[in-house]
C-alpha cells in the first residue's frame, strides 16, 4: 500500500472505530498477528481482538469520547499520528471510580503496515495529564 492508503486507514480507525464505534472495522485494518505496544504496559499484546478490548474499556469508562487527528505524517509502510481526545468520565477506568469529569487527552503512535494491514502499533498516551485530570494524581 502507498503512504496515501496507509493513512486512509489510519483516518479510518480514528473516525469509524473510534468515533462511530464500529469496532468490526478493526479486523479489516490489524492484521491476526499484529503486535500492540502501549506506553505503561509491560508487555505487548496481540491481534485485533486485543485492540477491541482496549478501545472497548476506554470507550465504556468515557461514552462520549470522540477522536481527533491533529498531525498525521506517513512514510514508507509507517504512519505517524498526533491525536486527541475528550470526554467525560462515567464508567470505571483502570479500576477508578466514574468522577463525572470532563477530560481532554493526547498522545501519538506510530503504525507499521505490511500487506495493507497495520502489524504493528507502538502508542504513547498522557497518562499522567489524564489522571491529573480525574483528580488521581496531584496537579
Amino acid at each position: 500500500m502507498s503512504a496515501v492508503e496507509n493513512k486512509a486507514a489510519i483516518r479510518r480507525l480514528i473516525d469509524e472505530v473510534w468515533n462511530q464505534r464500529a469496532f468490526e472495522v478493526l479486523d479489516q485494518l490489524f492484521a491476526a498477528d499484529a503486535v500492540i505496544f502501549e506506553s505503561g504496559l509491560p508487555f505487548p499484546t496481540r491481534g485485533p481482538a486485543c485492540v477491541k478490548e482496549g478501545i472497548g474499556a476506554i470507550c465504556a469508562a468515557f461514552p462520549d469520547i470522540r477522536q481527533r487527528i491533529e498531525d498525521l505524517f506517513a512514510e514508507g509502510d509507517r504512519v505517524v499520528v498526533r491525536w486527541s481526545s475528550s470526554g467525560t468520565h462515567q464508567g470505571k477506568y483502570f479500576g477508578i471510580a466514574p468522577t463525572n469529569r470532563q477530560i481532554t487527552a493526547n498522545g501519538m503512535a506510530i503504525y507499521r503496515f505490511a500487506e495493507g494491514k497495520i502489524v504493528e502499533e507502538w502508542m504513547n498516551t498522557d497518562m499522567l495529564g489524564l489522571l491529573r485530570q480525574l483528580g488521581v494524581v496531584p496537579g
